[in-house]
């Protein structure tokens, strides 16, 4: 059986991460180390001037071990990696993310982040996204399909498997495409508005524009097509000289 360390960018008592431990203990020991609170927009950043609290946590699904961190999801597998796991996972899963992590949006996801440090350790890793709203139906009814598909992925070094699931009906999904590439467009297009403060200064939020352009075969063509899609992402570097 194997030894399966979870974590995510959404929280420890988010619901995706209770879902996707409780699917995981079908295949080993399961771990969990995941933010304290909400750590969406993260990337791969990690803690060297501050110090991570860790605390072990009561967890909603029997036969976990859970801890809670101040820190970053790239922070929670180093931690779950190097100290907190008597030995080192065979497998990091990271997520479930509540949003996808698809096209340019990857390279800010803390989700995809966690799931690249593991890759840094040399872990193989699985980062999984579903769709805002209701898109956990699909993910509650293929999940344990796309795990037994996933869980043996032989990785090559520096490179994560990135699943995505739909926000559709059952009826309306289309089927699995795997061997999807990243996209290089984004679900929304950015800008910023601004508001005067009383200080003098400028107040500025980001707001987006729904956009579904996308390349035919990317990852986000899938998924606005109502497919899951399985794609590749390569991380820029693999482990460490010291």
């Amino acid at each position: 059986m194997k030894k399966i360390l979870i974590s995510n960018d959404d929280g420890i008592n988010a619901s995706g991460i209770i879902r996707l431990a409780k699917a995981a203990q079908k295949y080993g020991e399961v771990w969990v180390v995941a933010p304290d609170f909400q750590r969406s927009g993260a990337s791969h950043s990690i803690n060297l001037h501050n110090s991570i609290d860790v605390y072990e946590s009561d967890f909603p699904v029997e036969g976990v071990r859970a801890f809670s961190t101040t820190g970053t999801p790239a922070d929670c597998v180093r931690l779950g990696v190097l100290s907190i796991m008597p030995e080192k996972p065979d497998m990091v899963l990271s997520g479930i993310n509540f949003g996808y992590n698809a096209g340019s949006d990857i390279q800010y996801s803390g989700t995809v982040g966690a799931a690249m440090e593991a890759a840094f350790q040399g872990i193989p890793a699985i980062a999984f996204s579903e769709g805002t709203g209701e898109g956990y139906i699909i993910t509650d009814m293929y999940l344990e399909r796309i795990l037994d598909e996933a869980v043996d992925y032989s990785a090559k070094p520096g490179e994560i498997l990135n699943i995505n699931f739909p926000t559709c009906r059952p009826d309306e999904l289309k089927g699995i495409l795997r061997d999807r590439f990243v996209s290089s467009g984004c679900i929304y297009r950015d800008h910023y508005t601004c508001e005067e403060i009383s200080d003098g200064g400028k107040r500025y939020m980001v707001e987006g524009v729904y956009n579904e352009d996308a390349e035919e075969d990317s990852d986000l063509k899938a998924l606005f097509d109502k497919y899951i899609s399985i794609g590749i992402v390569k991380n820029i570097g693999y482990g460490c000289l010291l």
